[in-house]
């Protein structure tokens, strides 16, 4: 089975050449001002433009309007929109048809209950992305560094195209890989050196544990 792998929050050139150099599938710029991971959509296009034709570009929004996802769109062209916020499925939909885009909604989880919120947007989302619920205060509804029981996900009917997402690492994705068996996998500040500043070693020894993990599961 392929694995899919974001690399999220990208902000520089340097960034950018190391999830590429590493293999990412996808991309992700957020545009989330709370964010440290934040960015504007004139940067975001031009850093876009080293990604076309190697991998697809994510735009990550938090209960957006219509009008910052317009501008958005116009000034990065992205390959798939990311819902990151409360967006209900309705709202889902409104996006999906305004811009003829995939859209991947992200959805909290901390306990197997939180499974049930996948249904209502089964048919409208092209794909989840499921993250850890945000720690009490935290203003960010990602990026924060918690994971939650990946066990939990080997209760989902196999037929949702997911990413995993939530506190990953190069010294924890080998359990991830293990025990959710994700068709994809995203990754932030789990390869960054400070918030929202991307370090390219990490970058790399993430990829390394993820070879390492699939070889050795298919050995």
């Amino acid at each position: 089975m392929t694995l899919d792998i974001k690399i999220c929050g990208l902000k520089t050139p340097d960034a950018v050449a190391a999830a590429l150099a590493g293999g990412a599938s996808h991309v992700g710029f957020i545009f989330f001002e709370k964010s440290p991971r934040n960015i504007d959509p004139p940067a975001a296009g031009r850093l876009r433009e080293a990604v076309r034709g190697r991998a697809s570009t994510v735009a990550v929004t938090v209960d957006a309007g219509d009008a910052f996802l317009d501008g958005i769109v116009a000034g990065v062209a992205p390959d798939m929109l990311q819902l990151h916020g409360k967006e209900s499925p309705e709202r889902t939909a409104e996006v999906k048809a305004r811009y003829g885009l995939p859209v991947m909604k992200a959805l909290p989880i901390s306990e197997a209950a939180d499974l049930g919120r996948v249904a209502p947007y089964r048919g409208i989302a092209d794909r989840f992305l499921f993250d850890a619920k945000p720690p009490k205060g935290s203003d960010l509804p990602g990026g924060n560094g918690v994971s939650f029981d990946w066990k939990l996900l080997s209760a989902l009917d196999p037929g949702i195209d997911y990413m995993l997402s939530g506190g990953l690492n190069a010294a924890n994705i080998g359990d991830a890989l293990r025990l959710a068996n994700p068709p994809g996998i995203d990754i932030s500040s789990g390869v960054e050196s400070a918030p929202g500043i991307k370090d390219a070693a990490l970058i790399d020894a993430f990829f390394k544990a993820v070879r390492n993990a699939r070889e050795r599961s298919a050995a």
